[in-house]
């Protein structure tokens, strides 16, 4: 544990130096995708994977993964939008482009506003790719058979993004047998803030919190230069909605709406620089009410470990897979503090530095894939494992790596476990693998 601590001190120190080291404006303004932040597709992007050590193979993986590509989660986004063009239109209040706009989202709007919040042809894809891109890469987890267990929330994207998930597995490894669920008390486990009020309260204002937003967004967004391009007339705006409510519902349909459309119709009606300062304004809004719910997902680390110490033990599955939403990938990221994303700032600005929601895309996943020694491995008893955020192999700086991106596994319990004793569990979450072979066998 002494190391453990040291180990967490010396990155603490590091950090900021290591932060300034990239330009995140730079990567941002060359990906419109990561503009979108969470509401923008995933990038099948990863870099080629590091060998194992020498001597160990794959045995196991264990992942959460946030549905794929959807409609907008919020029917509201559709028809704030709307009333407000509709209300522009009867007061002759549009500009040319203000009309052209009303034109191509009235045409384009029906079929978003029915299925909002449902997973798309391509989310239902990328979850299809991504277990096969994971069974391909480790063909030694599934080669064999063994069962395989997935579970998710309740929500229709979460089930049908599990289904995809599942079904590409089995095609890819069929020796495998696979048992799903979605049940509620499921969420505990793969949505607890939702879930459990008591649990979210717990650990509401927790996070530092450099600025309010509400301030943040006063100084950072060109409010008027972007309504000056649509509006004639704003005098009418704080009647239907506002002019914050109806700009923050535009950009949120202009993030997400290439994740079931093909249509260009809202590419030019931000700047750049006017798109850099809404996703830093969206960042921030995930950190604090995401990132800064982190220990939130404490039954989540719990679960992953739990079911991870059965597979060891050879009493458990060969994958564990589960099946969320981005509130929780955001908080997990930050949790395990992957690249660093569990440090706090002072200043807001220096927040992309350190935490980015462009890294919980739609189908976001996180896998822990664990390793042993092929030969003799009761000689040889350590377990090794790596940690892939969306594909990539990532670091954790409160350890020490074995090699390039590998861990030891018992220094990741050990640093878990004090993790969990200053932030128990509030109430107590179900029984996970370490109740027994009978609670663990869905």
């Amino acid at each position: 544990m002494k190391r453990i601590a040291l180990t967490l001190l010396a990155a603490a120190l590091t950090l900021p130096a290591l932060a300034q080291t990239w330009n995140v404006e730079e990567i941002l303004r060359a990906d419109r995708n990561k503009l979108a932040g969470c509401e923008g597709p995933y990038r099948f992007d990863a870099p080629a994977l590091t060998p194992a050590p020498k001597g160990y193979v794959p045995f196991y993986i264990s992942h959460y993964g946030r549905h794929g590509s959807r409609y907008a989660w919020n029917a509201g986004t559709y028809s704030t939008i709307g009333n407000m063009l509709e209300e522009a239109k009867k007061a002759n209040a549009l500009t040319p482009r203000g009309e052209q706009l009303y034109k191509d989202f009235m045409e384009f709007v029906t079929v978003p506003q029915i299925n909002y919040g449902d997973l798309s042809d391509l989310g239902y894809e990328q979850h299809r790719q991504i277990a096969r891109i994971m069974a391909e890469s480790f063909p030694e987890v599934f080669a064999a058979g063994g069962e395989v267990f997935a579970r998710s929330s309740t929500s229709q994207r979460a089930i049908v993004s599990m289904n995809a998930f599942t079904v590409s597995l089995q095609q890819a490894a069929p020796k495998v047998h696979v048992t799903t669920n979605s049940r509620a008390t499921n969420m505990v486990i793969v949505n607890a803030a939702s879930a459990n009020r008591a649990i979210a309260k717990r650990y509401q204002g927790t996070t530092k919190t450099p600025e309010s937003l509400a301030d943040f967004k006063a100084r950072k967004i060109d409010y008027d230069g972007i309504l000056d391009k649509l509006f004639s007339d704003r005098s009418f705006l704080e009647e239907v909605g506002g002019r914050t409510q109806f700009l923050s519902e535009l950009f949120t349909l202009w993030a997400g709406y290439h994740n079931y459309s093909d249509s260009n119709f809202l590419e030019d009606i931000f700047t750049v620089d006017q798109q850099l300062a809404f996703w830093e304004i969206e960042n921030y809004s995930c950190y604090l009410s995401h990132a800064g719910q982190r220990y939130t997902q404490i039954s989540l680390l719990q679960d992953i470990i739990d079911y991870a110490q059965a597979a060891i033990a050879g009493e458990g599955h060969v994958g564990d897979f589960r099946f969320g939403h981005d509130t929780v990938m955001n908080a997990f990221y930050a949790l395990l503090n992957i690249n660093g994303a569990g440090f706090e700032p002072d200043k807001v600005e220096d927040l992309k530095y350190w935490f980015q929601n462009y890294n919980t895309p739609m189908a976001a996943t996180v896998q822990f894939v664990l390793y042993r020694a092929k030969k003799n491995p009761e000689k040889n008893p350590e377990i090794l494992f790596k940690l892939l955020h969306n594909g990539a192999e990532v670091s954790l700086p409160q350890l020490q790596s074995v090699d390039g991106p590998y861990y030891r596994w018992s220094d990741f319990t050990a640093w878990a476990r004090q993790l969990m004793a200053e932030h128990p569990l509030l109430p107590a979450a179900p029984a996970g693998a370490a109740a027994g072979a009978a609670a663990r066998r869905p």
